[in-house]
């Protein structure tokens, strides 16, 4: 798509939003958004963000009469105001449509037999992932989440092909699955995987279990819900679907937008959503559109595997850390297994910052231990109190692993 048509797109949702949604009525206030725009001009627009959805609460972001509403879905957040999504019927097919592609790029055909593990209801995920199986016309096993012995005997029971869930829930039924002695028993050939960052040590962990290939699924509920970029055989990227959104990547602190290549903050503008428009809505998600065209041969652009939150930030003693960086130096380190999780504490009034690490089976703790306390002090700059844990020591999760525990004042 070109750059002419790409802006057209964009200026015809938002001349829709100034005129139909009360919460952009407001945002664009004075604005000259009634005439045409340049790229340039449109990166002028403010941007959307995750408390503009709060304060818009219930449904101030509404852009359509309330008889062409739907279904309403919710942002999976545990604080703060809700926000409550608008879909229109069209809303629903374009996602279906996208959600169908995404089982189209990871190999999925009419035969497999697709059990989907996130929840269903007010979040999307359950419903999205089931929509775009039952329009590619697979076998849909919607066990929801929860109940790993259930979830085990319908896996091994009905044969699924396909395991649909976040990383984390992937690594829980892996780790079952060889606690119980059942990957003979099961099926599986492939997984979709998303809703959390997620690296190689989980990856490495899930294919040595189970032996699948997985796809990095990416999507969130502001914009329609999973299914807006999915990888592909190549693993090379994510390709999201520049017919339905446009996506910017901007520098989190400056807000400019940045060339292809160059990481920073997703920020995405929906072309078609009919029910509940977005335009230029900030994502925190950090990532880069990796240029230049994919090997499998699809003129889908394509987004680099997720890298964090801009707002996953963590300050400890006047240092600015990442957890993306604590798990980096763990995957250097050779008996490190995947998961780990920093907890943040007062001690006579200074921070301190524990790093709770899982060791692999037959691993020297102590040498871990040194090792891990002076790869932190060298790459984050701090001195971190290590904790090495055993195998399966830390909780698992059937949703998102909490990484970072705050215990400060």
């Amino acid at each position: 798509m070109n750059e002419l048509s790409i802006i057209s797109q964009c200026f015809a949702q938002v001349r829709r939003a100034a005129k139909g949604s009360q919460m952009y009525i407001k945002k664009f206030a004075g604005l000259p958004v009634d005439k045409m725009m340049t790229k340039e001009q449109f990166e002028t627009l403010p941007f959307t963000t995750k408390q503009d959805l709060r304060d818009a609460y219930p449904m101030g972001m509404q852009c359509v009469p309330d008889d062409q509403v739907v279904r309403v879905h919710s942002s999976s957040g545990t604080t703060g105001t809700p926000v409550i999504l608008p879909y229109s019927r069209q809303d629903l097919e374009d996602w279906a449509v996208m959600m169908e592609r995404c089982y189209q790029f990871a190999g999925l055909t009419r035969e497999d037999r697709v059990q989907v593990t996130p929840g269903f209801g007010l979040w999307t995920a359950g419903l999205g992932f089931q929509a775009g199986a039952e329009r590619l016309g697979a076998m849909v096993i919607p066990t929801g989440s929860g109940n790993t012995d259930r979830q085990l005997q319908l896996m091994r029971d009905l044969q699924t092909s396909v395991l649909i869930g976040t990383s984390s829930y992937g690594l829980l039924i892996a780790e079952e699955v060889d606690r119980r002695g059942m990957r003979d028993q099961i099926n599986l050939k492939k997984g979709i995987f998303g809703s959390e960052r997620w690296g190689d040590k989980v990856r490495d962990r899930i294919y040595g279990t189970l032996g699948i290939e997985f796809f990095d699924i990416y999507g969130l509920t502001e914009i329609y819900g999973p299914g807006i970029a999915i990888d592909c055989s190549e693993h090379s990227g994510m390709h999201y679907f520049n017919d339905f959104i446009y996506c910017e990547i901007i520098d989190p602190e400056t807000g400019k937008v940045l060339p292809d290549g160059e990481q920073g903050e997703i920020v995405i503008t929906t072309f078609r959503k009919e029910a509940a428009p977005l335009i230029r809505y900030r994502t925190r998600d950090v990532s880069r559109i990796i240029p230049g065209y994919c090997k499998c041969g699809s003129s889908f652009p394509r987004l680099d595997r997720i890298m964090g939150r801009s707002d996953d930030m963590i300050k400890v003693k006047g240092t600015n850390i990442y957890p993306a960086q604590v798990e980096e130096i763990l995957r250097g380190i050779e008996g490190f297994s995947s998961e780990y999780r920093i907890i943040l504490e007062n001690e006579d009034l200074r921070d301190r910052m524990v790093i709770q690490a899982e060791a692999e089976n037959g691993a020297d703790c102590e040498l871990l231990s040194k090792e891990l306390e002076r790869a932190c002090k060298s790459g984050l700059g701090i001195r971190i109190v290590p904790e090495i844990m055993g195998l399966g020591e830390l909780p698992r999760s059937e949703k998102k692993t909490m990484r970072v525990i705050d215990k400060r004042d």
